[in-house]
């Protein structure tokens, strides 16, 4: 993976695998033997990861090494923590998480094999999710007598319906890769082995973009979307026009005004 132009490193505790392919920062959950099962260690390392990400990235790929993406929380870890720490411990979830929703640049997912529990929870706080024939879907808490505690409940609904993610709790129903992309889990479907190639592709695609478009799709479009109407539409207002004013969207507009870049057509 990668050329002459990539610089490829590997954390030192070699739980995530990292590589810098042009302007896209690839990071592999590198626990393939556990199903890239999520411990304390590799959520520390996540979570650094994603604090000092490299300059002038524009786009995050994110993936799992061998055949999953991840199996979720590693339950051979779990052990019996009382209310207190409990609630540390998927508040430190929540803090990981978040560091990948609201990173600075669009995050990338590329899916296959197990994408359930912790691992569905992570796929969630991606903004672009790619998945390949070998995927499937499941919250088996239900069946584990436990919840979900990192930031499951509050972003899965919001893809899939909070009915559809009840179901899966409580009967652990599986949903598969075409249903997947039926119902909202992923926004893109390939063919088997595929997702890493065309989450690299997507990635390169948005890295291109102007940066405070992206930043504005990012980090405001969730908040107008939840804000009401009128709240969002003055929200809206406000970035269109910081968007507007920025020297590079006018740039783009003149290039495109000068007919030196394409116009919209149908794929």
């Amino acid at each position: 993976m990668g050329n002459a132009a990539s610089a490829a490193t590997v954390s030192a505790s070699a739980l995530l695998a990292t590589e810098l392919v042009g302007s896209v920062f690839t990071i592999g959950l590198n626990r393939p033997a556990k199903r890239n099962a999520l411990n304390d260690d590799i959520m520390e390392e996540i979570q650094h990861c994603f604090t000092h990400l490299p300059e002038g990235i524009g786009a995050v790929v994110l993936h799992g090494i061998g055949a999953h993406f991840s199996a979720g929380l590693d339950l051979s870890e779990l052990r019996e923590r009382d209310a207190t720490e409990g609630l540390r411990h998927s508040q430190m979830w929540h803090r990981v998480f978040d560091k990948i929703q609201y990173c600075r640049v669009p995050v990338i997912a590329a899916l296959k094999g197990a994408v359930i529990g912790g691992g569905l929870e992570l796929a969630c706080a991606t903004h672009i999710r790619v998945a390949e024939p070998s995927t499937y879907f499941a919250l088996p808490e239900g069946q584990r007598g436990i919840f979900v505690g990192g930031g499951g409940s509050v972003r899965l609904p919001r893809l899939i319906g909070v009915a559809r993610m009840a179901d899966m709790m409580l009967t652990g129903r599986v949903y598969s890769a075409s249903e997947g992309v039926n119902y909202g889990f992923t926004q893109y479907l390939t063919e088997e082995g595929g997702a890493f190639a065309k989450a690299m592709e997507l990635a390169s695609q948005v890295a291109s973009n102007a940066p405070l478009t992206n930043f504005a799709v990012l980090q405001a479009l969730p908040m107008i979307a939840e804000a009401n109407p009128q709240t969002g539409l003055l929200m809206e207002s406000l970035m269109a026009t910081v968007a507007q004013s920025d020297n590079e969207a006018k740039s783009r507009i003149r290039a495109f005004l000068d007919h030196k870049t394409a116009k919209v057509r149908p794929t």
